[in-house]
């Protein structure tokens, strides 16, 4: 059982920075692999991030490659998602999940274990 916790969202304005951190609990947590997602009101739940197990693997969302970096503090059980150039389409629910295997996924639906969000909103 892991439990996941995010924090860090918040009101930003478009062009500004937040840093998300999600805090695992259970001694396994350098077993999973990690992933952000995100859902905006009247939205479906979208991919956003992930990293795998060592050797951390990442892939990223392509409307936020460059923008955003996902990483992961094995020894700190939490892994975060840097969010820079912020625009208004990143307003959303960031959620943090955890998937039970070593490969880093885009598919919400492998993923085991969710937290239960955190609301970014970018002003124009």
């Amino acid at each position: 059982q892991v439990q996941l916790v995010e924090s860090g969202g918040g009101l930003v304005q478009a062009g500004g920075s937040l840093r998300l951190s999600c805090a695992a609990s259970g001694r396994t947590f350098s077993m999973y692999a990690m992933g952000w997602f995100r859902q905006a009101p009247g939205k479906e739940r979208e991919f956003v991030a992930t990293i795998s197990r060592r050797p951390f693997t990442t892939y990223y969302l392509d409307s936020v490659k460059g923008r955003f970096t996902v990483s992961r503090d094995n020894a700190k059980n939490t892994v975060s998602l840097q969010m820079n150039s912020l625009k208004p389409e990143d307003t959303a629910v960031y959620y943090c999940a955890a998937a039970a295997g070593p490969l880093a996924t885009r598919k919400d639906h492998e993923y085991d274990y969710w937290g239960q969000g955190t609301q970014v909103t970018v002003s124009s």
